[in-house]
């Protein structure tokens, strides 16, 4: 269930509750089929293709029966008198039928599987590439083990449907409408009694699909929560066994097995009560098709070769039926899988590409970066992070916000990137509204190293080139030396050819940030911010840090986010926020020697005599 249908159940009276659930239900289907045509629309043709060999397949199984019968009641006797040709025929006949029929069942299996596949990659590409153009606003609501959930498990789901499910379903539909046409021309009213019995067999069918439905959509739910409680404490795994958590872990696992284990009961459960009735059906048929059809042969009224046919066309009419329970689970898994795959591709980026996007003007270095009268909270129900807020900074100018947790320091620092959008208000760069730019070209003009920098398996210089995919190694290794790295990497086991591993594991705090830090200088940003950036380096090397900045944010507007007030001094202008307002605006030489003191000022008589 995406966002918007979870904020369908709010304020919803208990015995409403059900009625909504019935419309919610069948929107989550639509949507599903929506889906899941779109798949398949492109692929038509591969798909009628692979149901003419399937047809062509059972049309051939069909004939195994029909031989026997004329080899039983024409082809012995003849034999006895000596003519074999229509023995001999029979027999050939029944040895091309099944060599033809194997012939295009791997023709089937070949077409079907190349269809399938093909459905599964489209759709695992679709959702790998829209979670990523969607805005960080999902990705923090949505944990990345949801979206593994829905890009593994939920996917499986549909490729059992299209592995197995539909070569099921196409083969007992066939062998269901070809041996009722069958059982009706050997005999009539032996045919009449085996099609009466699928009455109670598609009141079953209806009933199981509206219980499993509901089933599966509580497995899909249950093992999504098992991904997530698995990714979450395989990233947090440092913590897990510094603090001792594995047991609470285990509880937390067990209870979630545990309601997993529920809903695949339920679903077995409904499973196993079509199946078996199913069986009783076509167990009684069987029955009661044997005593009339003994009675009328021993009475003279059928033919022993007929109904030796009839009674294997009639095992072969009611196995089926155990193919298409097992498509119905299939498909019924498939379709709440898809629900909540469906769910994700039904997200919209928050933050959009402009249509008509207007060209940053020619610059220098710097950008001039303003809010103007901006209001923003992060939900429609949040509080109000910033309140009307409005600024100006200069091109060319290094700016430091300091203020306590919470002020809104950072709220502004993802304003200036883009990665949210005020509801009101602007931010603009040179006077250009953000969201009328292009965001290939935004992306170039302001770069954010935040705290938490991230890391990818590969070299050093790959992660340094991610900042200007374009740069040549030469370039890679001097944006390297700007930010002081470069002594560090070569003294890895293969310098910049060094494999930081997972997430930077190879690398310590300081050493990742350095590396973020490269990059970002290579990628020359008009805006540069510093999120907390300096947080992870030890005193020398955020000197060394300092050094490198005082020089790379040279005529470079800049926005530092910092607790340090080392990293704070070397700005030209600081801004004391609290509760999303500028409560002082000054150089820090300024703020400091204010005659009647201030919030910067005592900041910075505390960090003194933390020095002490």
């Amino acid at each position: 269930m995406s966002t918007t249908d979870e904020e369908q159940w709010r304020g919803v009276a208990a015995e409403d509750v059900e009625e909504l659930d019935a419309i919610v239900g069948a929107r989550l289907q639509r949507r599903s089929r929506v889906l899941l045509g779109s798949l398949v629309r492109p692929r038509l043709g591969t798909g009628l293709f692979a149901l003419l060999l399937v047809i062509a397949e059972n049309a051939l199984t069909l004939a195994g029966p029909v031989l026997i019968a004329v080899a039983i009641d024409t082809g012995i006797p003849n034999a006895l008198d000596g003519d074999t040709a229509a023995l001999a025929w029979c027999v050939g006949g029944y040895l091309g039928s099944g060599l033809g029929a194997a012939a295009l069942r791997f023709a089937f299996l070949k077409v079907s599987g190349r269809f399938g596949q093909d459905v599964l990659l489209d759709l695992r590409r679709r959702v790998f590439d829209h979670a990523q153009r969607l805005s960080l606003s999902f990705h923090e609501k949505y944990t990345s083990g949801k979206v593994i959930s829905r890009l593994t498990s939920d996917i499986d789901s549909l490729h059992d449907l299209l592995e197995d499910g539909l070569d099921g379903l196409l083969t007992a539909v066939l062998s269901v409408f070809g041996i009722a046409v069958v059982l009706l021309v050997l005999d009539p009213p032996l045919g009449l009694l085996v099609l009466a019995g699928l009455i109670p067999v598609l009141w079953v069918t209806r009933w199981f699909y509206l219980r499993s439905r509901h089933a599966y959509r509580g497995t899909r739910g249950a093992i999504a929560k098992i991904i997530v409680q698995f990714v979450e404490t395989m990233n947090g795994m440092r913590a897990v066994q510094a603090f001792r958590r594995e047991p609470r872990n285990e509880r937390i696992l067990a209870g979630l097995n545990d309601e997993f284990r529920r809903a695949n009961k339920t679903a077995l459960d409904v499973m196993a009560t079509f199946t078996m009735t199913v069986r009783l059906v076509g167990n009684l048929s069987l029955a009661l098709v044997l005593v009339i059809g003994a009675v009328r042969v021993v009475n003279g009224g059928l033919e022993l070769g007929v109904l030796t046919a009839f009674m294997l066309y009639l095992r072969r009419f009611y196995d089926p039926l155990d193919e298409l329970a097992m498509f119905a689970n299939s498909y019924t898994s498939a379709i709440a899988a898809l629900e909540k795959i469906s769910g994700v591709l039904e997200e919209r980026p928050t933050v959009v590409d402009p249509e008509s996007p207007v060209a940053l003007p020619a610059a220098g270095t710097g950008r001039a970066v303003t809010f103007a009268g901006v209001e923003f909270r992060y939900s429609p129900a949040g509080p109000v992070v910033l309140p009307e807020f409005d600024l100006t900074i200069p091109a060319g100018q290094t700016v430091a916000l300091v203020g306590a947790t919470g002020a809104g320091k950072s709220t502004l620092a993802k304003l200036v990137a883009r990665f949210y959008d005020p509801p009101v208000g602007t931010v603009a760069l040179d006077g250009v509204d953000l969201r009328a730019v292009a965001d290939a070209e935004l992306r170039r003009a302001v770069v954010t190293v935040t705290q938490e920098n991230f890391l990818f398996a590969g070299s050093v210089a790959d992660n340094i080139g991610l900042g200007r995919p374009s740069a040549s190694r030469a370039e890679i290794e001097a944006a390297a030396r700007a930010v002081g790295a470069d002594e560090f990497i070569r003294a890895l086991p293969d310098g910049y050819d060094t494999d930081v591993r997972k997430r930077g594991g190879r690398l310590s705090a300081g050493q990742r940030q350095m590396v973020a830090f490269a990059r970002a200088f290579l990628a020359d940003p008009a805006v540069l911010v510093l999120d907390e950036a300096t947080s992870s380096l030890d005193v020398p090397t955020e000197r060394a840090v300092q050094r490198a900045l005082e020089s790379v944010l040279a005529d470079r507007t800049a926005l530092i986010i910092a607790h340090r007030l080392s990293t704070v001094l070397i700005a030209d202008r600081v801004l004391v926020v609290e509760g999303g307002r500028v409560v002082e605006d000054g150089s820090p030489e300024e703020l400091i020697a204010h005659p009647s003191g201030g919030r910067f000022a005592a900041l910075h008589r505390t960090w003194l005599e933390s020095l002490a």
